[in-house]
């Protein structure tokens, strides 16, 4: 059975850093999106530095759905195989 509790470990795990990464994502684009008045002057780059900002942390939250999707994945092939194994037991 401990093989199918490091399953489970794993699995959350991942969900949770997923969880994490969403968040941090969210609030980069959050913090990207603010309106202009409530920012520092713009420099000339700066539009563009956002952009790309904006882009990293759109690519880090799909990443972080991803993997937290993963994860769950892990944990519900755990529990089959629990399943599987308590009906061999029984």
């Amino acid at each position: 059975m401990e093989i199918s509790t490091s399953a489970f470990s794993s699995g959350l795990g991942a969900i949770q850093a997923g969880q994490r990464r969403v968040d941090q994502a969210a609030a980069g684009i959050a913090g990207a999106t603010l309106p202009q008045a409530q920012q520092a002057a713009p420099t000339p780059g700066s539009e563009r530095s956002t952009q790309a900002e904006l882009a990293e942390n759109l690519i880090a939250l799909t990443v972080g759905k991803l993997e937290a999707q993963a994860g769950a994945r892990v944990v519900e092939t755990a529990d089959e195989v629990l399943g599987t194994l308590i009906d061999t037991r029984a």
